[in-house]
């Protein structure tokens, strides 16, 4: 990155892909602030550069400034990658948007979390469209696809997607964030990108579930198969490109949550389907696990939109129903013959 083109850019929230993506973003030579709620963590990455409670053996770039103080961090920010739980996320916009009323730096807008508001069921981008007006910030873009936090911190390999409505804004992302092993490439299509990213997190919980009930790789795959029929199926109802659900926001993401042991959404499954408690899951895993509340998010949404998510809605019952797991693949197993292709 040329350091005479050094940009000013803020990290909201300080979990493991907020502190990872901070790392990254650093690294390529730009000015980044991160925030977050919790002192002794902002008080570590300060001091020593690490956040071992969310992220093992990540040393930040020493560069990096921590605060609590969301002020502090907004101000003169040219971008602000919201980086926090998604039923957070318009709390804290409407802060933003507030201070931004008032600085005037006008910076873009980047969501990097995956999720469905609760209640509103609305996508990132419409959360932050509405809690932040646009005289006061730039565009929207979202920055999704498969990136566990553990892997970008060994500089694995990494391959993003950039969405925006407007092609310039989506593009100085991909090039603020790509580098030797992330490569991001943009798309149009904002609503398969965001319903891509918040529905295979869904999925990747009955994954878990799955495999902690005993099952093998031919049930893995049509979990899977038929998992991504429905986020199309979803998708293109609310005018998304089928097509983006075969690219790195729906498929390339739903192959990485829905198999690896760093998903805390496939872990959170596994847990089920060994017997334990949700509640006591959700309270002794840590971090967010986004799958849960998206799931009530998507059931919400699919019956609004008379859309067909059988699989989806099984995790639902599951999940706020207290369905038993077997029961619920019972179930889908014997639901009625019909094409594979079907919209």
């Amino acid at each position: 990155m040329n350091a005479k083109r050094q940009l000013h850019l803020t990290v909201l929230g300080s979990g493991s892909w907020g502190s990872v993506l901070a790392d990254v973003l650093a690294k390529n030579g730009h000015a980044v602030t991160i925030y977050g709620r919790n002192p002794q963590e902002i008080a570590e990455i300060n001091e020593h550069h690490t956040n071992t409670h969310y992220i093992a053996n990540l040393h930040m770039d020493e560069s990096i400034a921590a605060t609590t103080d969301l002020r502090q961090a907004v101000t003169g920010a040219a971008a602000i990658f919201f980086v926090i739980p998604t039923q957070a996320i318009r709390s804290v916009a409407e802060k933003v948007g507030a201070i931004l009323n008032e600085e005037g730096n006008r910076p873009f807008l980047i969501s990097a979390a995956k999720g469905l508001e609760e209640g509103s069921l609305d996508r990132i981008s419409q959360v932050l469209s509405q809690s932040i007006p646009a005289a006061v910030r730039g565009d929207i873009v979202i920055l999704s696809g498969p990136s566990h936090a553990e892997d970008v911190a060994k500089r694995d390999i990494t391959t993003l997607t950039a969405a925006s409505a407007n092609d310039d804004a989506a593009a100085w992302v991909q090039w603020i964030v790509m580098n030797d092993f992330m490569r991001i490439y943009t798309s149009p299509d904002v609503v398969g990108v965001e319903l891509g990213g918040a529905i295979k997190n869904v999925i990747a919980i009955g994954a878990g579930a799955i495999h902690g009930l005993g099952y093998g790789d031919n049930t893995k795959a049509a979990l899977m198969t038929r998992g991504l029929a429905e986020m199309a199926r979803l998708g293109v109802a609310f005018g998304a490109d089928p097509l983006t659900f075969s690219g790195l926001s729906g498929l390339g993401d739903l192959i990485v949550t829905c198999t690896s042991t760093n998903s805390r959404n496939w872990r959170c499954g596994n847990r089920l389907g060994q017997g334990e408690p949700l509640q006591h899951i959700l309270d002794t895993m840590g971090m967010v696990v986004e799958g849960v509340p998206t799931a009530k998010a998507a059931h919400d949404l699919s019956s609004q939109a008379q859309v067909d998510m059988p699989i989806c809605e099984a995790i639902y019952e599951v999940l706020y129903r207290q369905r038993p797991l077997q029961d619920s693949i019972d179930a889908l197993m014997g639901r009625i013959a019909k094409p594979e292709i079907d919209f």
